[in-house]
């Protein structure tokens, strides 16, 4: 590979005209090598690229390295333009042109109303000042039900990869013994059904209801997968379901703040019994090195939600701090960081 690259670097060196036919070849190999998800991140980027060089522009973050004599720490970067650090250690460069462009288009003011300080409060987002609402990204479905489709589209397409949580969980040496009539999987803010239907199509025998739950909006929507029971419900609310053996969220906890996040788990673990299990099912990012998938999606739910994608310590913290525990992780996507952990009572 090492090789390759380097013949490619002279190629490029002998003219204008060879640099020019180097970069096109190399742009079209890129083309023919993305997969499907690739491209639909890609383009779903291309705001955020210039939203987030914006940023760097108005904290002189590309002036501080370019007068740096060594290369510069994030901390030494965060200093220098007196930002927060958590802001910093995001990366650069995903849902629709309409829907996720806009906020991109005002994260930078966003960022400059905060003072460069990372975003806390949900109910003054990107997302307010591009729609101009107060409303939550979620009520706000409910009043712009196109916006809606495009946001379950999207995530139906992430939500049929190669691998799921399903191919690495044992479900089935968990659940051994369960119950017909007793709540076997509660799939929490579940859209219109992908993960029960998954759930039911792996698993078509199994003892134990399955339960969909999410706002009215999207249930209303949802996939008419026989065995499932779909539910109106607002997971900030009590759990209506208690003692279930799974309660699986997917992509749910990245799309708010810590202390909803904390809210929810206190909700959840409110209805959990010794047996049950949380299925948390979202990307463990890495302490650094960060892929720009990861990172373009972590700035996305920082313009809607003020909230952020976590690490494995974060993670941790999270579940600790609401008197709960992480047993173990099973990564079902590396590339992608995805992941389900196993987090029960203590």
């Amino acid at each position: 590979m090492d090789a390759a690259l380097e013949q490619l670097r002279d190629l490029a060196d002998r003219s204008e005209h060879a640099r020019r036919n180097v970069l096109a070849a190399v742009q079209g190999l890129v083309s023919s090598l993305e997969s499907p998800d690739d491209t639909l991140h890609r383009y779903g980027h291309l705001n955020l690229q210039t939203a987030t060089v914006q940023v760097g522009i108005n904290l002189g973050l590309f002036k501080s390295l370019t007068e740096a004599s060594e290369p510069l720490k994030v901390q030494d970067i965060t200093d220098r333009a007196k930002a927060d650090l958590q802001l910093t250690c995001k990366g650069s460069p995903a849902c629709s042109f309409g829907l996720t462009a806009p906020q991109y288009q005002c994260l930078p003011e966003l960022l400059k109303q905060t003072g460069y300080k990372t975003p806390v409060d949900a109910t003054k987002t990107a997302f307010h000042l591009a729609f101009h609402t107060t409303l939550d990204p979620f009520a706000w479905f409910a009043q712009n039900p196109s916006y809606l489709a495009e946001f379950n589209t999207y995530h139906a397409l992430r939500r049929q990869p190669d691998a799921t949580w399903l191919s690495v969980y044992p479900v089935e040496a968990e659940a051994a013994g369960w119950q017909a009539d007793q709540p076997l999987y509660v799939n929490m803010g579940g859209g219109i059904g992908q993960q029960c239907a998954q759930f039911k199509d792996k698993y078509p025998g199994i003892n134990g209801r399955i339960i969909l739950q999410d706002l009215p909006h999207s249930v209303a929507k949802a996939l008419p997968t026989p065995g499932v029971e779909n539910m109106a419900h607002n997971m900030f609310e009590p759990q209506p379901v208690a003692g279930a053996k799974f309660y699986h969220l997917r992509a749910v906890f990245h799309n708010h703040p810590p202390l909803r996040v904390r809210m929810l788990l206190e909700t959840i673990k409110a209805a959990m019994n010794s047996e049950s299990v949380l299925l948390v099912d979202e990307m463990i990012l890495p302490e650094e090195k960060v892929n720009h998938m990861a990172a373009s999606i972590d700035m996305t739910v920082l313009s809607a939600f003020a909230s952020m994608e976590r690490t494995e310590s974060q993670w941790k913290t999270l579940f600790e701090d609401v008197g709960l525990r992480l047993a173990q992780t099973y990564k079902y996507s590396p590339l992608t960081y995805e992941s389900v952990m196993d987090v029960r009572l203590p």
